[in-house]
């Protein structure tokens, strides 16, 4: 079975509080008459901190799209290696080893894609496949991972390099005032995460059985309006109550594969709010505590997209709680609404 390792993360050194959250909307949108139910609903995400790649006084600036897409193609082949290297360290294989790279990212452009730069400057074979995934959102590091154990299901022997590069913090809008909009000022982070899938048994989860789904007639309730000024992103009230209808879904994959989905050992999630980890563990009958990995990642990070399972996987592997045998769930969500699944045992 395809194994998933340890991934690697990085968090941007720049850091923006709760508490500086409030003063910029306050001062920023002070006579906006949204403000303070989206103050309101900006403690309820008990988001505490975030990382953002730029210091607070340029990322609320708005120079422009073609200046922010610039930052992030910069940083991106800034900091992405050094990430990529420590997750084949994770993994013990080498760059020479990797036939395909899954990278995924909502929040930046390039054409061509990191994929190829990587491929050219970290010494990634020629023949390496490239999977650029753009327009799933959160659900993509999930999706990154399935396609990952497809990949290797269909290519025995090979390995697959993952990387989610997220800079939410580019795509602030001053001039947004809604209630969504303003929100997700105070819940969105930016991370860096790769992992690496190998063919080879190793220290990791054996990715088992994947699945994907959608729920029908939601595909306008999270998305982006592309604008000259750049991704204005529309979140619809109704998101937060997505995992009524999605908690069978998740049952009925574990079941298909004959697990029982209220009694796995380990629940990776991802975290897009805390009413989707409160509803999920009533709807799947499970311990809210089952979910407190995930819950660490949106206190201490935020939001971080499609990183957002791979920073509460890791969370959990440096802590050691992993057992050989214990079952595990992976789940992304996001725009469609998608939900991206994935049953493992820790090996």
């Amino acid at each position: 079975m395809p194994t998933l390792h340890k991934p690697a993360v990085y968090l941007p050194e720049y850091i923006i509080s709760q508490q500086d959250t409030i003063n910029l909307a306050r001062t920023n949108f002070k006579d906006n008459p949204n403000l303070e139910k989206s103050i309101e609903l900006i403690i309820n995400t008990g988001v505490m901190k975030r990382h953002i790649i730029q210091p607070i006084e340029l990322a609320t600036l708005h120079p422009g799209f073609g200046y922010r897409n610039s930052v992030f193609e910069y940083e991106s082949k800034r900091l992405v290696p050094g990430v990529v290297e420590q997750a084949l360290n994770n993994a013990a294989v080498s760059a020479s080893q990797i036939a395909a790279i899954i990278y995924v990212s909502c929040s930046g452009f390039l054409m061509p894609s990191l994929t190829a730069w990587l491929i050219n400057h970290m010494g990634l074979p020629d023949n390496t496949m490239q999977l650029p995934i753009a327009q799933l959102g959160c659900a993509a590091g999930g999706a990154a991972i399935n396609r990952a154990h497809d990949y290797v299901l269909a290519h025995p022997g090979s390995n697959v390099l993952i990387i989610s590069c997220e800079f939410c913090s580019l795509s602030y809008q001053p001039t947004d005032g809604d209630v969504g909009s303003l929100l997700s000022d105070g819940l969105f982070g930016d991370a860096i995460s790769a992992a690496v899938v190998t063919a080879e048994p190793g220290e990791g989860l054996s990715l088992e059985r994947n699945g994907s789904y959608l729920i029908p007639e939601t595909d306008e309730w999270i998305r982006y309006q592309v604008k000259d000024t750049g991704f204005h992103f529309r979140l619809d009230k109704r998101v937060p109550g997505t995992m009524k209808p999605l908690a069978p879904v998740m049952r009925q994959l574990a079941c298909d594969h004959g697990w029982d989905i209220e009694n796995l050992a380990y629940y990776i999630i991802h975290a897009g709010g805390p009413r989707i980890l409160d509803d999920l563990a009533k709807y799947l009958r499970v311990d809210l505590e089952q979910f407190s990995f995930s819950r660490d990642t949106l206190v201490n990070c935020g939001n971080i997209a499609s990183s957002v399972v791979f920073e509460a996987y890791r969370r959990m592997h440096e802590k050691g709680i992993f057992a050989r045998g214990g079952k595990a769930i992976i789940a992304g969500f996001g725009p469609g609404i998608t939900a991206e699944m994935s049953l493992s045992q820790w090996i």
